[in-house]
């Protein structure tokens, strides 16, 4: 447990801040988010947070700037065997139970919760549906409390569904009626639910129409505009072993890159991320198909790129990965999934396409244009300066909490 920061203001009001992992590391779209919604408060309050921390992970304690957080507890998740027949022995026993895994794997720790809630709190925030059974613990120390939904996991495992192999769509079915089921009975309890956007806060008010929710976008830093030239490239981001990204990247190796590889023989395609090895049976054999690890900086890494490409097949909230290519000045071609959310319009912030051979098409156009890439990459970055800052973000939040 951490120390009260020594700058921190006894007389602010107290806040307490709840995520099933740390936000730092800025490392993937959970913990952007997560990080915004915590240096939000820092501003405004004194706050008390509790992470849960993954065998083998960074100690919060070391990772989190300090001027954030007044106290810091930290719950060890027990580990889990990673190899497969291990996973499909817990996922199968997830099943018979009819408990989302990841509801599961952050279940069973009310005690821990309850011991770390010291006296009142003005406001409570926390991180992803996957936590919110927690609301009965911190609703009797808090007056407001609020769940910051990443996703909506009904949506999330409904759309897996359609597109994983036979015998995991049947489990992502069931695994869909049982995050409902749960989101129906917790999501009504809190004060507010925050979405990333309209499209999901829709889907929530059919689910809680008496509880209020609001949109609180996807968001980064502020970045300066980049000055990396081009190489041949075309450039996807994000964490590999993440469902979405995985069926993203095979759809797109099976089914688009063939197209590009063909007509542009000097073309490298760059999976820019973390778990590279999640993909490895998809792409080992191309030596034109690049894999850079976890970076420090992906906005720089988008910059060297031509164009973003965006496969998405499934998913629910909004894609980080774009606000990044925006940010970087960079053309994105993405699926209608993969841009849901966003107030992108097709031919002037980005070009849509789910068709296998209009998508190739899109990117050859870019490939081909410069006038064409630079005229999409200008208007993703005004959108990116307009909306997608922390700031932007942040001034929202400022709005819906005041009137709370």
């Amino acid at each position: 447990m951490r120390k009260p920061s020594p700058d921190s203001a006894a007389d602010r009001p107290r806040a307490l801040f709840l995520a099933p992992e740390a936000p730092y590391p800025l490392a993937g779209g959970g913990a952007l988010r997560s990080a915004s919604v915590l240096e939000f408060l820092a501003r405004r309050y004194a706050v008390e947070a509790i992470v849960f921390r993954q065998p083998g992970a960074p100690n919060p304690g070391e990772t989190i700037p300090p001027e954030l957080v007044h106290r810091l507890s930290v719950i060890d998740l027990p580990r889990h065997a990673r190899h497969t027949l291990a996973r499909v022995a817990r996922n199968a026993r997830r099943l018979a139970r009819r408990a989302p895994p990841l509801v599961d794997r952050f279940s069973g720790f009310e005690g821990e919760i309850a011991s770390h809630l010291k006296g009142r709190y003005e406001l409570a925030v926390v991180e992803h549906f996957w936590c919110a059974p927690y609301w009965e613990q911190i609703a009797a120390h808090c007056k407001k409390v609020v769940l910051n939904l990443h996703n909506i996991e009904s949506a999330w495992h409904q759309r897996q569904a359609r597109v994983a192999p036979q015998g995991s769509a049947l489990a992502y079915s069931v695994f869909e009626q049982a995050s409902l089921a749960l989101e129906r009975r917790w999501l009504p309890r809190f004060a507010l639910l925050l979405t990333t956007s309209e499209e999901d806060a829709r889907r929530v008010r059919l689910i809680a129409p008496a509880t209020r929710v609001e949109v609180y976008p996807n968001a980064i830093p502020w970045i300066e505009p980049q000055r990396r030239a081009e190489e041949e490239v075309i450039a996807f981001s994000g964490t590999f072993d993440y469902d979405p990204n995985r069926s993203a990247v095979r759809h797109f190796r099976r089914h688009i890159w063939p197209l590009l590889r063909e007509r542009w023989p000097k073309l490298r395609w760059r999976l820019v991320g973390r778990n590279p090895e999640a993909v490895k049976r998809y792409v080992q054999a191309d030596p034109r198909i690049e894999c850079t690890g976890a970076v420090d900086n992906a906005v720089e890494q988008l910059a060297a790129a031509k164009v973003v490409v965006v496969p998405i097949l499934a998913g629910s909230g909004t894609r980080l990965k774009i606000v990044e290519a925006w940010a970087a000045g960079r053309a994105v071609v993405s699926t209608a999934a993969g841009a849901e959310g966003l107030p992108a319009v097709s031919g002037q912030h980005i070009m849509i396409e789910d068709d296998a051979e209009k998508f190739a098409e899109a990117v050859s156009r870019l490939l081909a244009s410069p006038l064409l890439r630079n005229r999409l990459g200008v208007a993703g970055r005004a959108l990116y300066e307009k909306e997608f800052t922390w700031q932007a973000a942040w001034d929202r939040l400022a709005v819906v909490l005041n009137t709370l």
